[in-house]
């Protein structure tokens, strides 16, 4: 993240922390980390309480990170099967 003072010359301290945790948040989600990125969209809040868009960014997370533990209930128990069926067959 690059720091440009012509954008940011007329903003309060507030308004650049929120647009901080808002970018850093949508960073996160580029690279799928969801937990990071609804910490960060959180912590907006705290410069700008109630904003529609963090509240629905935190939302969209929570469901990326349940679908995701969804994922991992199903896949490792899929795992131990095969490492088990493959120490059996030798």
């Amino acid at each position: 993240m690059a720091y440009h003072p012509e954008e940011t010359g007329t903003l309060t301290h507030e308004q650049l922390k929120f647009r901080e945790h808002t970018e850093r948040g949508a960073n996160f989600i580029k690279i799928d980390l969801f937990r990071s990125a609804r910490e960060e969209f959180i912590a907006a809040l705290q410069y700008k309480p109630g904003d529609d868009d963090c509240l629905r960014k935190i939302d969209e997370m929570n469901a990326n990170i349940s679908r995701d533990r969804k994922t991992i209930s199903v896949v490792v128990p899929l795992v131990i099967i095969v490492i088990v069926a493959i120490a059996l067959m030798m």
